[in-house]
């Protein structure tokens, strides 16, 4: 696997070595966009940010100078869309991974916007900048004992009745609430009984979601899952996505060169017009994020979140030990700050 390269940061403190990477994900782990658009735009005109590792709360500085992609993941870009041409202006490329559930019935996620504003904002989001570039996600897919298979598809098929236009992939996860103490604790607390899924209602859902798709026409695919679902049409993702970016920005030459798309001449049928462009290889496979579960599909990119950030507050959330420290650290940290969480102690 390939390395960012290292450099030295120029810094209020004076210079600090740090990485350079070429793809940044913002973020896993919180929602930049829904509320840390102002920090984002400040970092990126300061040239770097500080990011602390929650393992053993050392600080990494992550440059941006050698930014090509940012790949943004939230559940509201609402707040980050007007400042979008910053980035366009600096030349950086970007996608959006965009989450819009239909939970409110259930209160599973009790600091998001209602839904009819979600959905604007996806479909603003994809008028803006093409709907390659805007993948909705509907994630995680959760039962309880009032929402079985068929609840949750007909949940999905009214999101998706309404967007499936203006997207071309779904992706899709089946919440593993077994390997979360912490939150089988918070949902204990909120009286949510949940259920865990089986093979029988894994191809449920799967066998519905081939069914909205003949109408859809969507890309599905699955998101860090070890299910095989191809017999339905649903694939593995690759949300960080090596072949989206080289389809989506193929004249940016540095970040082709950093994903090894070359490009041949091949023979073609109307020699005039060149060569019959990029050839693309299994670029995931190569580059694929070793920081990342096993089934995870991404190459590799470098998330600048933290957890303990969100204040989403969304009931079956691994991110958040407490949504009071949430809340204390975007209170703190959102706009001035070199990271977006307490420095450590």
């Amino acid at each position: 696997m390939k390395a960012w390269n290292k450099v030295m940061i120029d810094t209020p403190h004076g210079e600090v070595p740090g990485v350079a990477p070429i793809i940044i994900s913002a973020s896993r782990a919180t929602d930049i966009p829904a509320f840390y658009s102002d920090w984002f735009f400040e970092r990126l005109k300061a040239g770097y940010l500080k990011w602390i590792n929650p393992f053993n709360r050392k600080a990494q500085y992550v440059s941006m100078a050698e930014a090509r992609v940012v790949v943004f993941w939230t559940k509201n870009p609402a707040p980050v869309i007007m400042r979008l041409a910053e980035l366009e202006m600096r030349d950086i490329n970007y996608y959006f991974m965009v989450t819009v559930n239909d939970y409110e019935a259930e209160g599973l996620e009790p600091g998001l916007p209602s839904l009819d504003p979600r959905i604007e904002s996806f479909v603003r989001l994809s008028n803006l900048l093409g709907k390659e570039r805007v993948i909705w996600r509907f994630d995680p897919l959760l039962l309880t004992n009032c929402m079985g298979p068929e609840k949750l598809l007909e949940k999905i098929a009214q999101v998706g009745s309404r967007i499936h236009h203006f997207t071309e992939q779904l992706v899709i996860s089946f919440a593993d609430i077994e390997d979360y103490a912490k939150v089988k604790a918070k949902l204990a607390r909120n009286n949510v009984l949940w259920k865990p899924f089986d093979e029988k209602s894994i191809d449920q859902i799967a066998k519905g979601l081939q069914q909205l798709n003949t109408e859809w026409g969507l890309k599905i695919k699955t998101c860090g899952e070890k299910y095989d679902l191809s017999a339905f049409g649903i694939m593995h993702s690759h949300c960080i996505d090596a072949e989206l970016m080289e389809r989506l920005f193929p004249s940016d030459p540095v970040l082709m060169k950093f994903l090894g798309v070359s490009v041949k001449d091949e023979p073609t049928l109307f020699p005039e017009y060149g060569s019959s462009g990029p050839i693309v290889q299994d670029l995931n496979v190569k580059l694929k994020d070793r920081g990342q579960r096993s089934a995870c599909g991404c190459i590799m990119s470098k998330d600048i979140g933290q957890y303990d950030t969100c204040v989403h507050q969304c009931l079956y959330c691994y991110a958040n030990n407490s949504d009071k420290i949430a809340q204390s650290n975007m209170k703190a940290h959102s706009r001035f700050g070199e990271s977006i969480i307490r420095d450590p102690l």
